[in-house]
């Protein structure tokens, strides 16, 4: 069966489908969550909105208490699972976005959405390939359970609450990361450092500082309110934004100034490919300040972060060959002069890092900068071995899609649902030398490489749960 020619007859399809999802506002909605809507209605419209699919193609669907719903079709006792997610993460500043992040717009080859990538574009491709598995009449000795969760990119609740009603894949692949296969997933370590210190509001320079929403993302604007400034605060500002190559802003209300620096926003991952605004507003902070608890949250989040993403200042930095090195981005950052500041930071360590020592070590040298260091949430390592005959399969079926015999099998700092099945992969979509535009601005999917990619899934449903 030639796979990738009938992907391409159904590209049309495969595209609207897309647009239809991607048009549905899935970030979590705090203002209209209940009992019965645990994410809010965006995330569970576009639930709804695919296991509607899935019952208009005759295949068994269920939707398991508003959180995480399958569509199955197939035979058998085992179980082959596909895990995707609906919900995406918020679309920072529109003004940064080409076209509307929810309008599914088509240029240049690319469909341009927020959740192109991450993670309706692979999700689709992967129903694409699953109807085309069924269209061809395929038997399967396996059932085959494509399952949909609206809350990974806040905590994982939805497949937490899903596994424990239904049963476990006995294998799974995760379509939310890259190509050739990725086996090994660093663990995901939610800290947070709080500032002990309280200061005077007569006194203080520093009276609020906030920025960033997401621990996973790279912030991409940052904002402080300042006084008591010497006379050379404006200049040395615009020295700073020219010297960094930042844009930013200088405003006086009253006797204060408002300041704020834009960044760049990216998946906390990868916190190198983008520029955290919330570090570079304090390396500049930390230059004009000398109140006593202004100076200190300044100098932590500088003398810590600035140009340096693996915490070596806190002994927190470790690699290993298996995954890399260990990340950390400090996400949401915010501090009122009444209460004092915090810190969280999502951290991405390696498949051997020894967290307990690490961490006692950290909080050691924290206490020294006068501040406490908690672990907020913890997602252990995920690694199945490349010489497990499931890897090897699945990488085989990638390298006859593509011809690309050459790049290796992979590790990430991402951390997919294929770290809640005992025996789970994540396998693409991004292609090898694809820009990875998760959780940035004019985040996009290549049309070619969803209709490549909906030939690799379907190739890998029947080589995984077909009749042999």
């Amino acid at each position: 069966m030639d796979w990738l020619q009938a992907a391409r007859e159904r590209q049309d399809e495969l595209i609207q489908e897309l647009q239809e999802l991607v048009q549905i506002n899935s970030v979590l909605d705090e203002n209209t969550i209940t009992t019965e809507v645990p994410f809010g209605e965006g995330p569970l419209q576009a639930l709804e909105w695919l296991l509607a699919k899935g019952q208009n193609e005759g295949l068994l669907t269920k939707n398991v208490d508003n959180y995480a719903g399958h569509i199955e079709m197939g035979t058998g006792e085992d179980l082959l699972g596909i895990l995707c997610h609906v919900d995406v993460v918020p679309i920072g500043e529109e003004a940064d976005w080409t076209y509307p992040p929810f309008s599914g717009t088509v240029a240049d080859g690319k469909l341009f959405a927020r959740g192109a990538i991450d993670d309706k574009g692979p999700t689709i491709a992967a129903w694409m390939a699953m109807k085309l598995v069924k269209d061809a009449g395929i038997p399967l000795e396996k059932r085959v359970r494509m399952i949909i969760g609206t809350d990974e990119e806040t905590g994982f609740r939805c497949v937490d609450h899903y596994f424990k009603q239904e049963e476990m894949p006995t294998i799974g692949f995760a379509p939310d990361a890259d190509f050739p296969l990725i086996n090994a997933e660093k663990g995901i370590a939610e800290l947070v450092f709080s500032q002990n210190k309280v200061g005077d509001a007569t006194k203080e320079q520093l009276l609020l500082f906030n920025a960033g929403k997401r621990p996973n993302m790279v912030p991409d604007f940052a904002k402080a309110t300042i006084q008591h400034v010497t006379a050379s605060f404006e200049q040395n500002f615009q020295t700073f934004l020219s010297k960094n190559q930042l844009e930013g802003s200088l405003l006086m209300e009253e006797s204060r100034y408002i300041i704020t620096i834009k960044g760049k926003a990216a998946h906390a991952m990868e916190p190198d490919k983008g520029v955290n605004a919330a570090v570079y507003l304090a390396a500049f902070l930390q230059q004009e300040l000398t109140t006593e608890a202004s100076k200190q949250f300044v100098d932590f989040i500088a003398d810590v972060f600035y140009q340096d993403h693996y915490g070596s200042q806190l002994d927190l930095q470790f690699e290993d060959t298996m995954s890399g090195q260990t990340t950390l981005n400090p996400g949401i950052v915010s501090y009122d002069v009444h209460k004092g500041g915090s810190l969280v930071i999502s951290m991405r360590y390696s498949v051997s890092y020894p967290f307990d020592e690490k961490i006692t070590a950290a909080q050691r040298l924290t206490v020294e900068k006068g501040f406490s260091l908690d672990i907020q949430d913890d997602s252990k390592p995920h690694y199945v071995s490349e010489d497990d005959p499931f890897i090897q399969t699945l990488a085989a079926i990638y390298r006859r899609q593509t011809g690309d015999t050459e790049t290796p099998l992979l590790s990430t700092g991402g951390g997919t649902y294929a770290r809640v099945m005992k025996k789970g992969v994540a396998f693409g979509m991004l292609f090898p030398g694809e820009p990875d535009v998760a959780h940035r601005a004019d985040e996009f999917v290549v049309v070619e490489n969803l209709v490549k990619a909906a030939a690799i899934y379907a190739e890998a449903i029947v080589e995984l749960a077909g009749k042999k």
